[in-house]
């Protein structure tokens, strides 16, 4: 760890610096002012292309996207000290292009950057780009690696049978497998409602109505420019209608959406701590680490944990992001500015806490002897098997004589059950069919996946 990130103000830049720095060619500052430079470049060229305006012939396409394509460290700190005179982060970009060798010499050309635009046609086209990016390049494949490590394990451990416990008491037995299953399915489903959310954008000048670029071209159809700019240039979808920000609602459905899929992980976590804490995994031992500072026999689910509270940081960022980037004052107020920069921070969250939890589903080890213990030692949850034969054999109130049997009565034993079911009136075949069934094998349909 540097003294840099030693000194950061948060653990995401400090601590967890070095497994998040892939976030930060995207929601950096830098990563901002970049996707800013893109956006403003890309604007340029498609004026050319769309025949408003005419540059010079030396200054091509190539030429212009290169100012983006290998922007360094060394362009945003220049546009930062631009910023420092101008006040203003976006002008500071435009003064910035002005600045570029190709346009030199050129400055009739250079006049048409940022021609009819204000920032929020930018900034509300540059954050839906790098958002989507950063989700689609570095969140979400690591999520996908979180699902189908599950779905391996699930698979791994599909014929392994394991006590249920409904309320937190002894039920019907369950298989390890399909109780991952649960987690994989609802985590897919989720993943393909993420997906139906469009990544939109505004634009369409001041206040939205293309004020600017219709009275200097009043002939132009800049609806219909807005919409193939964003669209094949720029990836995004164009809200038609908006004031002079992008309403952010479809950025909010994101945001619900994964907070769904952290609620989701929050209960794999809470839920796989515990079959920790009942032995039912052993964790591997990695040489030189402690678990305790006083206890040496401690191996502590931490992975788990710090997967729980990351998951809940960032539930509760992206809540506030999605209850408030929607609502604006007006025609704009600027509230939304300083909370937009934060959407990377939910996300970093979102991240190391996926990556805490491959760490610790790969250190989980089936302790099967335990789960086989359990189901040992609870022979009474089979009732429930042997009451709704009994009803289908026509038995006079089977439920309330299992009931009689089992129900809040300690220390039922295989024994007590068999001496049960042989005190029966019904047909040794059928008794043959109850006594078959154990905790073991009553665990219902084998399920395909």
């Amino acid at each position: 760890m540097d003294l840099n990130s030693l000194t950061a103000i948060g653990p995401l830049d400090g601590r967890y610096r070095n497994q998040l720095e892939e976030l930060a060619p995207y929601c950096s500052e830098f990563g901002l002012i970049r996707y800013r430079v893109k956006v403003e470049v890309e604007y340029l060229i498609f004026l050319a292309d769309s025949g408003v305006i005419e540059l010079p012939t030396h200054i091509t396409a190539d030429a212009l996207r290169a100012i983006y394509l290998q922007f360094s460290e060394a362009d945003a700190l220049r546009i930062k000290e631009v910023e420092r005179t101008t006040n203003h982060d976006v002008k500071a970009v435009e003064y910035f292009l002005k600045e570029q060798p190709v346009l030199a010499g050129a400055d009739a050309a250079a006049e048409w950057i940022h021609f009819g635009l204000t920032s929020q046609d930018v900034n509300n086209t540059a954050v839906p780009m790098l958002w989507r990016d950063m989700l689609n390049d570095v969140v979400l494949p690591t999520l996908n690696k979180v699902i189908d490590t599950l779905y391996g394990l699930a698979v791994e451990w599909r014929d392994v049978p394991m006590l249920a416990r409904t309320h937190g008491q002894p039920a019907s037995p369950t298989m390890l497998g399909k109780e991952l299953m649960v987690f994989v399915e609802r985590l897919r489903g989720q993943m393909r409602l993420f997906g139906n959310i469009p990544y939109s954008g505004k634009f369409g000048g001041a206040t939205g109505n293309f004020n600017a670029h219709h009275v200097a071209f009043p002939g132009i159809d800049w609806e219909d420019f807005g919409n193939r700019f964003l669209s094949d240039r720029l990836g995004l979808e164009r809200n038609a209608f908006t004031t002079q920000i992008e309403p952010y609602d479809n950025l909010a459905a994101q945001f619900d959406s994964l907070k769904r899929i952290n609620n989701i992980l929050i209960d794999l976590c809470r839920d796989i701590w515990q079959y920790v804490s009942m032995e039912y995994f052993k964790q591997r031992v990695k040489a030189g680490e402690v678990g305790s500072s006083a206890m040496p026999h401690k191996v502590n689910p931490i992975d788990f944990e710090n997967a729980e509270g990351n998951l809940g940081i960032a539930n509760a960022l992206y809540e506030h992001l999605s209850a408030k980037l929607p609502i604006s004052r007006l025609q704009r107020d600027l509230t939304d500015s300083t909370v937009l920069r934060n959407v990377g921070v939910p996300a970093g969250h979102s991240l190391l806490a996926f990556k805490s939890i491959l760490k610790g589903l790969g250190k989980l080890v089936l302790n099967r002897g335990q789960l086989e213990h359990d189901l040992s030692q609870n022979p009474a949850v089979v009732a429930e098997a042997l009451q709704t034969i009994l009803r289908r054999e026509g038995y006079p109130k089977p439920y309330e004589a299992l009931k009689d049997l089992t129900r809040g009565k300690a220390g039922i034993t295989a024994e007590a059950i068999r001496d049960f079911v042989a005190g029966l009136e019904v047909s040794e075949t059928v008794k043959q069919e109850l006594l078959t069934i154990t905790p073991h094998n009553y665990t219902g349909v084998a399920f395909k996946y």
